[in-house]
């Protein structure tokens, strides 16, 4: 089962509706070793457009037909912006990265809004399209701009492992028993990272938070924007974030929506997301008309029934119990996909494990024909060369008393995440925690929503506060789901659109009930 990606809601729910077929702490460069971070390589310090060579900040974009497979209709184009493999040597071999816009359909045009989805490993090039309508007002005034991130879709993708070696790594029990199961699941999660290295070759040490960061300034140059005007979501707040901290005097105006906690390591991440989870299944049960304890018990007892003994299905596959978890996770992203959580669980409860599978091939971009989608490998190579902490199995069995007291239904698994997600890497992680403080940039607006299961909202104040004063606005939406923008509240899209469209900066603590 894959760490649980930190992508908008908008995009699990189209997962969930259609069944088409996205945490990680990240990279910047940090204060010194005793505060956690690290003291800043010569790659993450950033570059004056100076000291770019002319062959990158003259380039010119040439944008034409989407090649992307359904290409999205109207008036989105595509282009290919090269930029350095390796940043510390910007005059050396480069790469394509892909992107997409569409350009403003009103008067008084502001400039380019580029927007990142998540994951990590999201692809704007498939998001933007999709995700336009729901940005029709700010269409009006800026170009919408998003892009396949390096080791992503279009963008050098990485593909670590085949279909056939996917499904099999399905019956993988990612919460071991017995030292058999232990040795099967660290063995998988070595080979997954053998795979990566022989896919991705030198790409792998650079496909950092802090390479797409620096990919980002140069992307506005050539867009032709002075300041980067940008719209993160999920683990995009945390590529916002550590762009500020690198190039602050370049801040324009920037949302991040569904904040990351820029303090957390990987472990700090893990146990953030296990309550975010746990809080969003209390939510969901008690709109159900049950005791969250209660409720939760029963969840824990069928995944370990289901972990003895998987159920049927009627695709004659059977849904063992990181599978069932995976297909519990997803609706929790979005309020709107509860009854759908609902129908599952009575069916699995029932015998009948073909709703909770059908969630969980959704979640893993497994279509009809057996093909899986990229994303979560994606996800894997940028998130394990961001994180430096890699705790040991003996570390991680030590941990797990920690988890389970948070979740009785995810903590078992993100616990045992914390050793599996990068066990025995082929590269070295960069940073224990993003450094994202940003002294000077243009004040930040942070959207926390207090039912985020992916993304808990005390991220948003923890973001505010690394950001620095004046420059952090943490705004706050007592809702539900993985992110606000968008999901139904008035006062935060007015409130977003506001300072998007007039530059109107609300209170600081504002919230929108």
């Amino acid at each position: 089962m894959p760490r649980f990606a930190q992508w908008t809601a908008a995009v699990a729910a189209a997962l969930l509706l259609t069944g088409c077929g996205s945490g990680a702490t990240g990279s910047g460069s940090g204060a010194d070793d005793a505060k956690g971070g690290s003291r800043p390589s010569a790659a993450s310090r950033p570059t004056a457009s100076s000291e770019l060579p002319s062959s990158l900040t003259s380039q010119k974009l040439e944008w034409g037909r989407c090649k992307a497979a359904p290409a999205p209709g109207g008036d989105w184009q595509c282009a290919t912006l090269e930029v350095p493999l390796d940043w510390a040597k910007p005059g050396g071999e480069t790469i394509g990265l892909a992107l997409i816009r569409s350009k403003a359909t009103g008067g008084k045009r502001i400039g380019s809004l580029v927007f990142n989805f998540g994951g990590p490993g999201g692809s704007g090039i498939s998001m933007m399209p999709s995700y336009g309508s729901m940005v029709a007002r700010l269409h009006e005034r800026y170009d919408l701009v998003s892009w396949d991130p390096r080791g992503v879709g279009a963008s050098e993708g990485i593909r670590c492992r085949g279909d056939k070696s996917i499904q099999a790594a399905e019956s993988i029990d990612v919460t071991p028993d017995d030292a058999a199961e232990e040795k099967a699941y660290f063995d998988d999660a070595a080979a997954f990272g053998e795979g990566c290295a022989k896919a991705a070759g030198k790409l792998l040490s650079h496909v950092s938070t802090t390479d797409t960061a620096r990919d980002m300034d140069l992307m506005r140059q050539v867009l032709g924007d002075r300041k980067l005007h940008y719209f993160g979501i999920s683990y995009g707040t945390e590529l916002g974030g550590v762009y500020a901290h690198l190039f602050p005097k370049n801040v324009g105006r920037v949302v991040l929506d569904a904040v990351v906690d820029p303090t957390a390591d990987s472990v700090g991440h893990a146990k953030n997301q296990t309550r975010g989870f746990q809080r969003a299944l209390d939510d969901y049960l008690k709109s159900t008309g049950q005791d969250p304890k209660q409720g939760s018990r029963k969840i824990a007892d069928l995944l370990k029934r289901i972990d003895a003994k998987p159920l049927p299905t009627s695709s004659g596959r059977k849904l063992n119990q990181s599978l069932a978890l995976t297909g519990i996770v997803l609706p929790l992203y979005s309020k709107e996909s509860w009854p759908a959580l609902t129908t599952a669980l009575q069916s699995a409860r029932a015998g009948d494990g073909s709703a909770l599978l059908s969630l969980a091939d959704n979640y893993n971009e497994r279509d009809a024909s057996g093909h899986y989608g990229t994303t979560t490998h994606s996800q894997r190579v940028i998130s394990c060369l961001d994180d430096r902490r890699r705790p040991t199995p003996q570390e991680t069995k030590e941990l797990l008393p920690e988890f389970e007291k948070i979740s009785p239904v995810f903590g078992d698994f993100l616990g045992w995440d914390t050793a599996g997600w990068c066990h025995d890497w082929p590269v070295a992680g960069q940073f224990d925690h993003p450094e994202v403080s940003a002294p000077g940039a243009a004040p930040v607006l942070l959207v926390g929503n207090t039912g985020d299961p992916a993304t808990p909202y005390e991220g948003a104040r923890k973001m505010a506060d690394g950001l620095g004063e004046g420059v952090g606005v943490e705004l706050t939406w007592k809702g539900e789901g993985h992110g606000a923008y968008g999901s139904g509240s008035s006062c935060v899209d007015s409130t977003v659109n506001a300072y998007l469209l007039n530059g109107t900066v609300p209170k600081d603590g504002k919230v929108c009930s």
